[in-house]
């Protein structure tokens, strides 16, 4: 029996775990702030889903999809992405949810591509979307909402990209110019862009390859051709960022490569890791995507926001999260008529709503510390045969071994204040 996980996934362990879940916490916490609903899609799809919203010969559909044939013979694709499931529950039941719709999702995603340092084959999205509303207030908010929550983990160390892509209006003029440059451009391109930049000469401006990207600087820039309702749109998103304190530089090279993604692109970038796994958020409008899907014209912006890149990020910025999840208390007990007494403090620590931990039978005075340790308490509450038969307690702060003595009965109020001083106190 092989104990290693299949290759490009991992077994998240504490502390890895425990920063994991704290992300995941405050994921739930930014978007309810900002006005969003949760939703789950299923982890499967009808793969046609995929198929249609990436683009039958893209490498999503070609090279990176999980795809299988379930007992019924039906084609199912482990979900790639979050936008097109939650377009898809949306275009369901669209009138029983209204418009607009602002939901997000944490949840899991897979890609069969070669795993590397933040690009696994199992990955976390954290991702927001608003369904209805074509004008720029979304956009504004889904970017301020990225940035808020990167300011609340303690992420710094980016740079946010923004630019426009135009519409079905003005983007074919620009495709075409866009094609010419590249035709006389040709010899230089790289990799597949060489044999078929005609089929999606936009790729070509988003492509990662050093010479691809020297050639990408020197493009027509799809700003400069943007019809007068793009333009405004574009404008009237700058201006909303400035106005919301959000500081961004607009990138000509940012583009999406399907027709239904419309106007707005952006990308969050982290300065500290490699251009290939650097982008940690990105997003962009997707009016175009209903009707892919054969819904009525649905507008909609969002992002998908890398979890696994963001922890990498934080361990690059050299950033620890607190964990407001760590056990509070550990209970200590030896001696005669202490475990009695210790199980009944950690029911009324349990009850008060504190998180407290004690040791399984008979544990040496030494290895209990040793647990409480391990644990991550910030307190530990001795009991020992001196104490039970005082009704007290020693509680230990574990950070700096400083103790007192407490009375068992008070002891839940004495931690709850602790805490409570904890959270008052200004950051250094």
């Amino acid at each position: 029996m092989e104990l290693a996980p299949p290759r490009g996934t991992e077994d998240l362990l504490p502390p890895a775990s425990t920063r994991m879940a704290e992300l995941y916490r405050r994921c739930h916490r930014m978007a309810r702030r900002f006005g969003y609903r949760y939703v789950e899609t299923p982890g499967f799809e009808h793969t046609e889903l995929f198929a249609r919203t990436s683009g039958e010969t893209s490498d999503v559909v070609g090279k990176e999809m999980y795809t299988f044939l379930d007992r019924a013979d039906r084609s199912l694709t482990l979900r790639p992405e979050g936008t097109a499931p939650v377009v898809r529950t949306y275009l369901r039941h669209a009138q029983e949810l209204g418009s607009p719709f602002k939901a997000y999702y944490v949840n899991e995603a897979w890609r069969y591509s070669k795993p590397q340092r933040g690009r696994l084959r199992e990955f976390r999205i954290f991702g927001v979307e608003v369904l209805g509303i074509a004008d720029p207030g979304p956009d504004v908010e889904v970017i301020t909402l990225a940035a808020a929550f990167f300011a609340e983990v303690g992420v710094a160390e980016y740079d946010l990209q923004v630019n426009s892509i135009g519409d079905a209006t003005c983007r074919p003029a620009y495709r075409h110019t866009l094609l010419e440059y590249l035709e006389a451009q040709a010899p230089r391109l790289r990799d597949e862009h060489k044999d078929r930049f005609r089929e999606n000469p936009l790729r070509v401006l988003d492509c990662k390859d050093e010479v691809c990207r020297e050639v990408a600087a020197d493009a027509p820039k799809i700003t400069d051709h943007l019809c007068a309702e793009c333009k405004a749109h574009f404008d009237a998103v700058q201006a909303g960022l400035a106005e919301e304190g959000v500081a961004f530089s607009v990138e000509p090279t940012l583009v999406r490569g399907l027709d239904y993604y419309t106007r707005t692109a952006f990308e969050f970038v982290h300065r500290g890791l490699s251009p290939s796994q650097s982008t940690i958020c990105g997003g962009g409008r997707y009016d175009g995507l209903a009707e892919v899907l054969g819904g009525p014209p649905t507008p909609g912006v969002g992002f998908g926001l890398g979890l696994d890149r963001v922890a990498i990020s934080l361990e690059e910025e050299g950033v620890e999260l607190a964990d407001d999840s760590a056990v509070s208390a550990f209970v200590v007990a030896f001696g005669e008529g202490a475990a009695e007494k210790a199980r009944a403090l950690v029911r009324q620590l349990r009850a008060a709503g504190a998180s407290a931990e004690m040791a399984f039978g008979d544990r040496p005075l030494g290895a209990q510390m040793k647990m409480a340790d391990r644990a991550g308490a910030r307190f530990a509450v001795i009991i020992g045969e001196r104490e039970a038969a005082a009704g007290e307690a020693t509680v230990r702060r574990l950070d700096d071994g400083s103790q007192q003595t407490v009375p068992l009965t008070d002891v839940p109020q004495w931690l709850a204040a602790q805490a409570q001083s904890q959270a008052e106190e200004p950051p250094a």
